[in-house]
């Protein structure tokens, strides 16, 4: 059957004695008719406006980003508080948190590869995250900053390194741990067809894995973001004893309004911040979720498919298709070449070669791979480095005094007692919350994009407005810094729940209406169970996130006035600011040492009570 084409509408021929101008109409009737046709044609050519757009305005940022990067490294820097300074600033803010984002997704692909494929690194990696993912930001800042400082000492360069690498330790932990744990957890019938097809481990991690763990692992990359977004003011905005490493950015902008109390200016700070964030979630990661769903593998009816406008647009530019179409060429003619030197080899020519020779050799013994050489080098190269660096650590908390070490371990105590104080309240409301938005679809639409905005937002630049709150109904910040907590940590238990609510499975829910089991019943039989692992998950999440906080939340600076809590985090805090390495180190060792252990003699007990009785997948 042909297919049927726009100029077969049947006209009415014309008289012969006609001119040749009475056809027109006739066409433009026609042509008026295709409106489908010159729709998709406007479309595909605002999409390539936009991309074009687009491609300038990243060579134009890259320009500006280089010089910002090459500049001469300043002793002081002068933040412009004026709204004409704060595009520029947030760009800068955007560009260290997309950069420090590369840098973890290949961290989170190498480290948890290699802890999930190594059984014998794995011993040794997976507690080395634990405790890594427990060290505060400014754990890592001074000593970061003041090597990557050397190295570069007349540009911006180290110091624009160090940002990214801050932002890099609130990102990293959550993500690997997502990949890891994905890995480990690939049904066995897709283990099975890669051995039936004969993968070797790049087509198996491809084709496999990471299809496998993506939906996860694109949540968990948003979710990290928010960890290094939270941190935003500390890292652009650094001071170390009388020296000043700040940068020019959202968060140093924010942090010198703090001081000077300008109120329009931090809200100023605050609407630029919302508009970074809701431009991530449209032009990068509702995208990416949408085309992530081909990923998704279910056993019964699926839900609502999410939709991205921008994802339409992009599908419409023939620019993109001429670009991919060149990438593509390029790539295929690289890997011609390259299959043609391995078929050669060095040293071959194309004269006749000689038949082979069967000759009887003896069997030789079993060799390791080279990836298993590559894995234990790199593993003998770790545990040398942690050794090395753990008796330097030995070396300066043994300068530490005993009444000290008593001293920090109150403040510890105190610190925990708030950490869970804010989980119990975050859990009392984020719950019911998160059932209702995760069960009903159109709340889902309407609610989701305001929590990944709340989740992704820096708490600390709310701070003040906390602040003034607290102290008109005079409360301390001893019970304050529980408020501030929240406000960081909340929104990850919230995320979790609507997770957890919207992955029930379908039928689960008609039995439950077939049945007519009451709303009470169906809360703790039904939604409970069923979104507990994810619960789990968010209160882990939620309270390394709470523990980070504290750092922020004990001690705050407004209006030129410095408010102190008693805590493990305002220790650190001044440790930092005083360039007090061996109490920041006695701090730092303590409070990781008690997530660590809530980790194992909690944490880890929960997730395996969720794993086995209320696991929807068993």
């Amino acid at each position: 059957m042909e297919e049927p084409r726009l100029n077969t509408v049947p006209v009415e021929q014309p008289p012969r004695g006609s001119q040749p101008h009475e056809r027109r109409p006739q066409r433009s009737l026609i042509w008026g008719e295709s409106s489908v046709a010159t729709s998709i044609y406007r479309s595909r050519a605002l999409a390539d406006v936009v991309i074009i757009i687009g491609i300038l305005g990243i060579f134009y940022g890259i320009t500006q980003v280089s010089r910002e990067w090459t500049g001469i490294l300043r002793p002081t820097v002068q933040i412009d508080l004026s709204f004409g300074a704060l595009p520029r600033y947030t760009f800068f803010s955007l560009v260290r948190g997309l950069a420090a984002y590369m840098v973890s997704f290949i961290f989170t692909i190498v480290y948890g590869y290699w802890a999930a494929k190594d059984r014998l690194a794995e011993r040794l990696l997976v507690p080395v995250l634990d405790i890594l993912q427990s060290i505060p930001v400014l754990g890592f800042m001074p000593g970061v900053v003041i090597a990557l400082v050397s190295l570069f000492p007349r540009s911006n360069t180290g110091l624009e390194l160090a940002a990214i690498l801050m932002i890099f330790t609130g990102q990293a932990w959550n993500m690997t741990f997502s990949f890891y744990n994905s890995l480990k957890s690939v049904p066995q019938h897709l283990r099975e067809a890669g051995t039936i097809y004969r993968f070797n481990w790049w087509q198996r991690l491809t084709q496999i894995e990471m299809p496998f763990g993506a939906t996860s692992l694109i949540w968990n990359s948003m979710m990290s973001m928010a960890g290094g977004w939270f941190f935003l003011m500390v890292n652009e905005a650094f001071q170390l004893g009388n020296r000043d490493f700040r940068l020019p950015g959202v968060g140093s902008y924010m942090s010198v309004a703090i001081e000077k109390g300008n109120v329009p200016a931090m809200v100023g700070a605050v609407v630029a911040m919302v508009v970074m964030i809701v431009g991530l979630d449209q032009f990068l990661w509702r995208p990416v979720v949408v085309w992530a769903q081909k990923f998704r593998i279910e056993d019964t009816g699926g839900e609502e498919a999410p939709e991205s406008w921008f994802l339409d647009l992009l599908h419409h530019s023939h620019v993109l298709r001429w670009i991919g179409a060149v990438n593509a060429a390029i790539g295929r003619a690289v890997v011609r070449v390259v299959r043609s030197l391995l078929r050669r080899g060095p040293g071959r020519s194309h004269a006749v070669q000689p038949k082979p020779v069967h000759v009887d050799v003896p069997q030789q013994s079993h060799r390791p791979s080279p990836g298993v050489l590559v894995s234990r080098a790199l593993f003998a190269v770790l545990l040398i480095t942690l050794l090395l660096a753990g008796v330097q650590i030995v070396r300066l908390l043994a300068t530490v005094h005993l009444v000290e070490w008593l001293r920090l371990l109150k403040s510890d105590l105190l610190t925990l007692l708030r950490v869970t104080v804010a989980i119990i309240l975050g859990t009392l409301w984020t719950v019911p919350v998160g059932l209702r938005i995760g069960l009903s679809p159109r709340l889902s639409r309407l609610m989701q994009p305001v929590v990944q905005v709340a989740a992704s937002f820096p708490a600390p630049m709310l701070f003040p407005l906390v602040i003034t709150i607290l102290s008109v109904f005079r409360i301390g910040l001893g019970v304050g810094s529980i408020v501030l907590m929240l406000l960081g940590t909340q929104w990850y238990i919230l995320f979790n729940v609507i997770a957890g609510a919207q992955a029930i499975p379908s039928d689960l829910k008609e039995a439950a209406a077939s049945y007519r089991i009451t709303s009470r019943q169906r809360l703790w039989k039904l939604y409970l169970p069923a979104v507990f692992p994810y619960l789990v998950t968010g209160w882990v999440t939620a309270t390394g996130g709470a523990w980070n906080a504290s750092i922020v939340a004990e001690i705050v600076t407004f209006r030129g006035e410095t408010l102190r809590a008693q805590g493990i985090g305002s220790v650190i805090n001044e440790a930092a600011f005083n360039a007090q390495f061996a109490e920041l180190a006695a701090a730092i060792f303590i409070m990781s040492l008690t997530v660590v252990l809530v980790n194992r003699l909690v944490w880890r007990r929960l997730y395996t009570v969720a794993s086995t009785r209320y696991n929807l997948s068993k």
